[in-house]
This record gives C-alpha cells, sequence and structure tokens, in this order.
C-alpha cells in the first residue's frame, strides 16, 4: 500500500486551504477525516448554462504517489463525453506526476464547460427540470417498488404496451431500491427476444424523467439464438467505467438469457469505490431472483443439498 508520509500529508493540507479560499463556497469538505471534497465547476457564476460537480477523495499516497480517486457528475454527462474529459483529467495527471493537480482538474472542465457554452450545443433543459423535481420531492424520486404477488393492473411499476408496432414492448418490472450513503439504486428488467425489444424497452424507461437524470443507467442484455444456439449479448457502462461488463458477466455466471436488466443510480454527492459494483449487481441479481430467472440463495442450497443426497445414494447402490 503506498503511503504518502508527512510530506504528502503537508502538501494536501495547503493545497484543500489554496483551493478553498480560491473557490469560497463553490468548494464543499463533504467529509473531512477521510478526504472527500466535492467542488461546483459553472461555465460561468452569473447565470450558469453548465454544471458540473467534480468529486474527490484524496488517498495518503496523493500527490506524491497516488492519483486522486474522482467522480464527475452532471445529468447531461455521459458515455463519449464522459470519456473524453476523464481522459483529459488523467493526462493532466501523468503530466504532472507527483504534484498537486486538483486546480489544473478544476480548471480543465470549467474549459470544457465555456466551450460547450460557447458552441451550439443545447442547453440541458430537460435534465434542469429533472433535478428540480429531484429536489422538491426529496426521497419521493423513485419508481413504486411493489412485490410480485400483487394484483399487476394496480401496479405503477408495471408498464404495458401501449402501441403494437413493429414489436410488442415488453412488460417491464422494477426492483426494491437500494440506498447507501446518499447514493441509490434501482434495477429495472424486461423479458426480450430480440434487439428491437431491448431498444424499444430503454425508450420507454427514458420515458420516465426520474430514470433519465440518473447519474448513471447501466444495462446488459442476453438473448439465446435458437437456429445458431448462440447468446446475442451486449451492455452498456453508461459513464461508470466497467460496471456494464460486470453486469454481464453476473448475467453469464447466473447463466440467464432473454432478459435486459437495467441498473439507475442516482449520486448522493459521497464516492463509495467499490461499493458501488457490489450495489449495482446486488439490485441486479435481486430483481433476476424476484421475476424468477434465477433461484434465490436458499432454494440453490436446497438444490445443491438435494443433488448431493443423490450422488451419495448413487454411489451407495454402485458399491
Amino acid at each position: 500500500m503506498a503511503a504518502g508520509g508527512p510530506e504528502a500529508a503537508q502538501q494536501q493540507i495547503d493545497e484543500i486551504e489554496a483551493l478553498s479560499s480560491i473557490y469560497g463556497e463553490e468548494w464543499c469538505v463533504v467529509d473531512e477525516d477521510e478526504k472527500i471534497y466535492c467542488i461546483k465547476i459553472s461555465d460561468c457564476l452569473d447565470q450558469p448554462k453548465w454544471t458540473l460537480c467534480l468529486q474527490v477523495i484524496l488517498p495518503p499516497g496523493y500527490p506524491t504517489s497516488e492519483p486522486p480517486i474522482y467522480q464527475l457528475n452532471a445529468p447531461w454527462l455521459r458515455g463519449e463525453e464522459y470519456t473524453e474529459l476523464a481522459n483529459s483529467l488523467e493526462e493532466i495527471y501523468i503530466q504532472n506526476l507527483g504534484e498537486s493537480i486538483l486546480y489544473l482538474w478544476v480548471e480543465k472542465i470549467r474549459e470544457v464547460l465555456v466551450e460547450k457554452a460557447q458552441s451550439s450545443d443545447p442547453e440541458p433543459d430537460i435534465k434542469k427540470t429533472s433535478e428540480e423535481v429531484d429536489e422538491d420531492n426529496g426521497d419521493d424520486f423513485l419508481l413504486d417498488y411493489q412485490p410480485v404477488q400483487e394484483d399487476p393492473v394496480k401496479l405503477l411499476n408495471y408498464i404495458t404496451s401501449e402501441s403494437q408496432e413493429d414489436e410488442e414492448l415488453p412488460s417491464i418490472h422494477h426492483g426494491n431500491p437500494l440506498t447507501d450513503r446518499r447514493s441509490t439504486f434501482q434495477a429495472h428488467l424486461a423479458p426480450v427476444v430480440t434487439t428491437r425489444q431491448v431498444k424499444r424497452v430503454l425508450e420507454k424507461l427514458y420515458e420516465n424523467k426520474k430514470i433519465a437524470s440518473a447519474t448513471h443507467n447501466i444495462y446488459a442484455y442476453r438473448i439465446y439464438c435458437e437456429d445458431k444456439q448462440t447468446f446475442l449479448q451486449d451492455c452498456e457502462d453508461d459513464g461508470e467505467t466497467a460496471a456494464g461488463g460486470r453486469l454481464l458477466h453476473l448475467m453469464q455466471i447466473l447463466d440467464v438469457h432473454n432478459v435486459l436488466v437495467v441498473v439507475s443510480r442516482w449520486y448522493g454527492g459521497i464516492l463509495l469505490g467499490p461499493d458501488r459494483f457490489k450495489h449495482i449487481n446486488n439490485c441486479a441479481r435481486n430483481v433476476l431472483v424476484e421475476y424468477n430467472y434465477v433461484h434465490s440463495v436458499d432454494e440453490s442450497s436446497k438444490q445443491a443439498g438435494k443433488s448431493k443426497k443423490t450422488k451419495k445414494d448413487k454411489k451407495r447402490t454402485e458399491h
């Protein structure tokens, strides 16, 4: 484990003091002991069009031997744009190894936002609305979760097809939300047999303002093609690096097929580190168990017990 020593610790203190005085109210201490900080960055102070939050955790070895752990958060920041900005920050780190780089990062992000404001990029109006709704509703922003045995007609989380064009929109189910340190995760599931259905389900989910305003919507699907006896499968990180691949890997291990799983994450301002992947996979697994795509742990144990017993009995009869 890289240890920073007194030199790194003093450099961190100096850098934090400098940033605090430069950015004033834009700079926020999330957790002093854990060295978690957040800065709100805008293209301009008066009437900002584009705003982004940069969260950082400073490990003991920063800046001498370890990079800051960071997360970029903005409802409009997705896919290619997220990757591009993340790459720019990582380049700055590599070019300035051993030096304090947070100021350079903040100014690089601001430069990107100013460029966006000056270019023809439309303002993120829809996203602004979603954010305001989130604030007004407090915790009341999740889709209603209901257990399977309830009458599906009465469920708010049971979406049926209004249009029969091309292919029928499959029913979409929403799992039980999970919250950790103000980040909330919720899985959505739909049975699918074609990529067209995958596309239709994703479009339908994005019509929901709450889902559309999630920090990340990670998804993976597996479709079994009978004729070729192969799987058609794909995944999407949506800015949460490697999360889509991990979700697909889980689905492969569980051997589920003809299903799409989407996990929405609403970021709450505190970095979760590797725990976020655990939460994404747990949400996905729970919804797959609930809708009978896989056995629950208890059932799996019983099945395993039965098969062991059968094997023992077999051995007894053989000898």
